[in-house]
C-alpha cells in the first residue's frame, strides 16, 4: 500500500504558492513607475510605489523559492514538459524580480 497523499499535497500546495507568486509578481508590475512622466502632484507617492514595488520583488522571489522546493520533490514523475514550463516560469519570475531590485536600486533611488 501506497501513500501518494503527501506527494499530491505537495503538487497542489507548490501551485497554490506559485500562483500566489505570480498574482505578486503581476501586481507589482502593474504598479511599476517606468518612465519620465509624472503626474503633476503626484512625486510624494514615488517612495511608497518603490517600497511596494522592492517588497514585491523580494515576496515574488520567497514565494517562487518555495514553490520551486514544493514542485521538484526527489522522486519526479514522467512527464518532462510539466518540468521545462514549471522551470520557464520560475526563471521568469526570479529574473524579472531580481531586474526590479536591481532597477529600483540603480535608476529610481539614485
Amino acid at each position: 500500500m501506497r501513500n501518494r497523499g503527501i506527494g499530491r499535497g505537495r503538487l497542489f500546495l507548490g501551485a497554490l504558492l506559485l500562483l500566489a507568486a505570480i498574482m505578486t509578481w503581476a501586481v507589482g508590475l502593474m504598479m511599476s513607475p517606468h518612465g519620465d512622466v509624472v503626474a503633476k502632484g503626484t512625486e510624494h507617492v514615488k517612495t511608497v510605489v518603490v517600497t511596494y514595488m522592492r517588497r514585491s520583488a523580494i515576496g515574488t522571489l520567497v514565494l517562487s523559492a518555495m514553490a520551486a522546493w514544493l514542485l521538484f520533490p526527489a522522486r519526479r514523475p514522467k512527464w518532462p514538459a510539466r518540468d521545462w514550463v514549471l522551470i520557464v516560469v520560475l526563471v521568469l519570475l526570479a529574473g524579472s524580480s531580481i531586474y526590479t531590485l536591481a532597477w529600483l536600486q540603480i535608476s529610481v533611488l539614485h
